[in-house]
């Protein structure tokens, strides 16, 4: 007898007794945040705790009896890091709002806007787990994915809004959409269906330069496919954000299809071959490098600054970070209203500098991180190709979303403008993250079944009867 092992059932129920337990964990943190940004603002609980309490007490327990319910062997931390994420979003954003509403009469609070399009996550998220029982159906459909995926990636430059330098925008019944969040998803996706039938091909032997084996000529069609498509993106609709996430995707699921250190090098030369064209020609790109290179050059006389630098954004970022220092100043007590509007879109990173300190933004960073890494993790656990690729691809999304992002806040690589995941203001990242989190919840589910099955699959060795010494299983 090799040894006891656990029943599927008691396996399932100990996961979710441990998300249970972290749930309630999340609930406690968020509550208990709301009602210090009150007292440290007006000296007395906010109002609106109450139904702040409810509402994430509810989205914890609809969010965990779904789960449990339609995929009850799921990794447990999934659901709520996505959930604390999005909590401490809320609680930023509530945050922001007393400021602003006392400084501008025409200012609208955005959190209550945030609640609800988090409801509408969580509510699609469960759909997704429920409606789609094995993520291998979308292997069927990988082509047809794709296609949706292009004309969501090229719509904005025909039909999009130019807001703020960028047209990642499109406006629908006086709703804005912002497609890209939507691409990152169908493209992991069709990449991993692609990848599964192609990866033997595109792990061909090549020449070797400067001793790197490049790939062959003619297996370089689809990554050129994607990094033209890619600078498209950059040129047409001024989006670096998703132009770096649309091609960093496809090259690291390319990377770990095939196993060759020749793609990462071939998609970073790429990459930086039309960053650097791209940057050097389009004026608003141009602009954000120049603001990148110089950032304190905005408050030069006018006529003694670069060329493109419009905003004091990225200068107050710095300032930002600099007064919170290691603990930060205590939320509701700094001032992150003085970078404007950007503070509750890729700049809320700040609000948490200044605020929490970088305690607190590598708190939020190694939130950002496990969920990446629980992603990673059931990659090596599925046992599909597909199953794996999506989940690293969907992983690796997230993981350069938020590199764009706070890379850009703080002063690492220029601003994307993309929005924080969970965090800042944004019913269509709202949206796409979920879907997200439903994908990466079902290919963990997947992956735990069937390695409870094959560890309950009974042994050919211990057959009754049998001594495995004397009567050896007979060869193959």
């Amino acid at each position: 007898m090799r040894g006891l092992t656990l029943t599927p059932r008691t396996t399932a129920g100990a996961r979710r007794r441990t998300e249970a337990l972290l749930l309630a964990f999340v609930v406690a943190i968020t509550v208990a945040g709301h009602a210090s940004v009150g007292l440290a603002m007006r000296d007395a609980l906010p109002p609106d705790l109450t139904g702040f309490t409810i509402s994430m007490t509810l989205l914890a327990l609809v969010g965990h009896l779904g789960v449990r319910r339609f995929a009850a062997y799921a990794d447990p931390l999934i659901l709520p890091l996505a959930l604390l994420l999005s909590g401490i979003g809320l609680v930023l954003l509530a945050r922001l709002d007393q400021t602003y509403t006392a400084l501008f009469k025409s200012a609208q609070a955005n959190a209550p806007g945030q609640l609800m399009w988090t409801v509408i996550g969580v509510a699609i998220c469960l759909g997704v787990v429920a409606l789609l029982r094995d993520h291998r159906h979308l292997q069927r459909y990988i082509y047809l994915t794709m296609a949706v995926a292009l004309l969501l990636l090229i719509a904005p430059a025909f039909f999009g809004a130019d807001q703020y330098g960028a047209k990642r925008w499109i406006i629908i019944a006086g709703q804005s959409l912002q497609p890209g969040e939507f691409v990152k998803i169908m493209i992991s996706v069709f990449f991993a269906g692609y990848l599964v039938v192609h990866r033997d091909s595109l792990a061909l032997t090549g020449r070797k330069v400067l001793g790197v084996r490049l790939p062959p000529g003619r297996q370089l069609g689809p990554i050129v496919t994607v990094w033209v498509i890619s600078l498209l993106v950059l040129v047409f609709e001024r989006d670096l954000g998703t132009s770096l996430i649309f091609f960093g995707v496809f090259v690291v699921m390319l990377y770990v299809a095939t196993e060759r250190t020749s793609w990462i090098v071939t998609g970073l030369l790429m990459a930086a071959v039309g960053a650097f064209a791209v940057g050097s020609t389009e004026p608003h790109v141009k602009g954000r490098v120049a603001a990148w290179l110089n950032p304190m050059a905005i408050f030069l006389p006018p006529e003694q600054r670069p060329p493109g630098i419009v905003s004091e954004q990225s200068a107050q970022a710095l300032f930002s970070f600099g007064t919170g220092g290691i603990t930060g100043t205590g939320l509701g007590q700094g001032h992150p209203e003085l970078i404007g509007f950007a503070a509750r879109s890729d700049f809320i990173l700040t609000t948490v500098g200044e605020e929490l300190g970088l305690a607190g933004v590598m708190a939020v960073l190694m939130i950002y991180a496990l969920l990446v890494q629980r992603g990673l993790r059931m990659a090596l656990g599925a046992r599909d190709p597909f199953g794996k690729l999506l989940a690293v691809g969907l992983a690796s999304a997230l993981a350069l979303q938020v590199f764009v992002v706070a890379g850009g806040v703080t002063g690492l690589i220029p601003l994307t403008g993309k929005a924080l995941p969970f965090l800042a203001k944004g019913g269509s990242s709202l949206v796409a993250n979920w879907i997200m989190i439903a994908l990466l919840l079902r290919i963990s589910d997947s992956a735990e079944r069937q390695r409870e099955a094959d560890a309950r699959a009974p042994d050919p060795d211990s057959e009754p009867g049998r001594d495995p010494e004397r009567d050896p299983a007979p060869a193959a």
